[in-house]
């Protein structure tokens, strides 16, 4: 049996609605609260056809890799929200009044909110935290070496 890692499965659903304009993407961990799934994807689409482009690339990309199939699809019809429930995991793509209406994150208001886009931001000032010691301990070590030069000069 193989042992797929829900988590890594929600962000990457979550950065594909991303990367496709979504708004507002988050994770629900809500594995301590339902045997439903470990976690919910919720984000917001603007338009039918961009519903169905986040969710059709979800679809696609997970099929193609071989990670996992949907158990369950809900919405393939429907303009403002489509559901691909993969088990552990379950992807809601809705319109914003949709959203609006449902408030999922209220329903699972016990449940672990993930925000992808302050995960990344995290990330990205990290990493600018290690480049700018890097360059700082570059200079100090340029400035040494300059000294060293002038002094051998002398």
């Amino acid at each position: 049996m193989v042992n797929i890692d829900f988590f890594k499965l929600a962000v990457k659903a979550a950065k594909i609605a991303d990367d496709k304009k979504a708004i507002d993407t988050v994770i629900l961990d809500v594995k301590n609260l339902t045997t439903i799934a470990n976690y919910f994807v919720v984000t917001t689409a603007e338009s039918a056809p961009q519903i169905n482009a986040i969710s059709g690339d979800i679809e696609k990309t997970f099929k193609s890799e071989d990670v996992v199939i949907p158990v369950r699809r809900e919405g393939i019809s429907s303009s403002t929200w489509r559901v691909i429930d993969y088990g552990g995991l379950v992807v809601h793509v809705m319109s914003p009044q949709v959203r609006a209406s449902y408030n999922l994150e209220s329903v699972w208001r016990e449940a672990k909110i993930i925000n992808i886009n302050a995960k990344e931001q995290i990330k990205e000032t990290e990493l600018k935290k290690k480049k700018i010691v890097k360059s700082k301990l570059a200079k100090k070590i340029v400035k040494k070496a300059s000294k060293k030069i002038s002094s051998k000069k002398k």
